[in-house]
C-alpha cells in the first residue's frame, strides 16, 4: 500500500475541490455552519468515492445523510460514553469522600480508567471507519455495523497494512491539528480560518479512508 500516493491523492482532491472554486467553498462554509450535518452528508458522497470533489446541492439529502451518519456515530460510541460515565462517576465519589487516602486513590485509578477509555474508542473506530463506508456506499445503517463484512473487509486490505494506514491519517490529522492551532492563535481572523478549514480537511480526511476501503477490492 502506497500511504504517500494516498496522502497526496487526499490532499489534491481537497484543493481541488475549493481552491479557485470559490462558491463551493463558500457552500461548504454554510454546510459547516449548519451544526455540520449537511457537511457529514456531503462527506458521505465523498466516501462513495465520487471524484472529482461534487458539487454541494440537494441539501435536503445531505441533511438526511448527514443526521444518519451522526446516529451511526452516536451508536458506535454509547460503549465509550457508558464506561466513561462509570469511570468518571467512581472517581469523582471516591475523591469526594473525605478520605485523602481514598481520594488520591481514586484519582489515578480515574486516570487509568480514561486511558482504557481512549483505548477503547481507538479500537471501535477501527471497525467504524469501515463502518460509515458501508452505510454511506449501500444507504442503509444496518450495513454499518455488520461486522463480519467489515472484518472480511479489513482482512482484504490486512491488519497491518490497514493499521499503518490509519496511524499516517492520526499523523497527518496531528500535523493539521498544529497548523490549525497556531492559526487560531490569531484573534478573530484565526477562529475564521478555521470555520473556513473544516471542509478541507473533512473532505482529506474522507477521500484518503474512501482510498483505504477501495484497496480491499470491495
Amino acid at each position: 500500500m502506497d500511504y504517500g500516493s494516498m496522502v497526496g491523492d487526499s490532499f489534491e482532491y481537497a484543493k481541488e475541490a475549493v481552491v479557485g472554486k470559490w462558491n463551493k467553498w463558500v457552500m461548504l462554509i454554510i454546510a459547516t455552519i449548519l451544526l455540520g450535518l449537511p457537511l457529514m452528508g456531503y462527506v458521505m458522497k465523498v466516501l462513495r468515492g465520487e471524484k472529482p470533489a461534487p458539487e454541494v446541492d440537494d441539501w435536503g439529502t445531505l441533511f438526511i445523510d448527514g443526521i444518519k451518519a451522526l446516529i451511526v456515530g452516536i451508536i458506535y460510541m454509547i460503549p465509550v460514553i457508558i464506561v466513561e460515565v462509570l469511570v468518571l462517576g467512581a472517581g469523582f465519589a471516591g475523591a469526594m469522600s473525605g478520605d485523602s487516602t481514598a481520594a488520591m486513590a481514586a484519582i489515578g485509578a480515574m486516570m487509568v480508567g480514561l486511558v482504557v477509555v481512549l483505548i477503547l474508542a481507538l479500537i471501535i473506530a477501527v471497525f467504524e471507519i469501515i463502518g460509515l463506508v458501508r452505510f454511506a456506499r449501500t444507504g442503509s445503517i444496518g450495513e454499518a455495523f455488520n461486522f463480519s463484512a467489515i472484518l472480511a473487509t479489513i482482512s482484504k486490505i490486512g491488519w497491518v497494512p490497514y493499521i499503518i494506514a490509519l496511524v499516517v491519517l492520526i499523523v497527518c490529522y496531528v500535523i493539521i491539528a498544529i497548523v490549525v492551532a497556531i492559526l487560531m492563535m490569531i484573534p478573530i481572523l484565526g477562529f475564521l480560518l478555521y470555520l473556513c478549514l473544516i471542509a478541507p480537511i473533512a473532505l482529506f480526511v474522507s477521500r484518503y479512508i474512501c482510498q483505504l476501503y477501495d484497496s480491499a477490492g470491495a
